[in-house]
């Protein structure tokens, strides 16, 4: 079912999704000091390109001063406007039965659009992945 969903999802919208993000995160890259975006929006791109069967879970260790500053810098230059993309995205796949499924994935992407740094993304088989290492 996970792959049905996925296969769904990739041809109405995650495709482009997964494409605007791998933009920002080669743009963050660029500038340097953005690094650090640049990296989390990789590790999000590929999320929002098959995202049934995987989960976000804190990163081990807890999060450092440094994460908690990037996500707040992060959220007041573009969290906010990606989570408003993303519920408004949410609302209207949420018009038709079939994308409903859909409509709660784009909302479970809120919380790492939000806040990328201290995140990983792991198999939802495996949500205590990172913890194992």
């Amino acid at each position: 079912m996970k792959t049905i969903l996925n296969v769904i999802w990739l041809v109405f919208g995650g495709f482009w999704l997964s494409l605007s993000y791998f933009l920002a995160g080669i743009v963050c890259c660029i500038l340097i000091i953005t690094i650090p975006w640049g990296i989390a929006s990789f590790r999000i791109a590929g999320y929002a390109l098959w995202p049934f069967g995987r989960t976000v879970v804190d990163k081990p260790g807890g999060t450092s001063l440094a994460s908690t500053l990037g996500n707040v810098i992060w959220i007041l230059v573009a969290g906010i406007w990606i989570v408003i993309g993303h519920v408004t995205t949410a609302v209207a796949m949420a018009v038709t039965i079939i994308g409903i499924p859909l409509a709660i994935a784009n909302l479970k992407m809120i919380p790492i659009s939000l806040m990328p740094l201290g995140k990983e993304i792991v198999p939802t088989n495996r949500p205590f992945a990172g913890l194992y290492r």
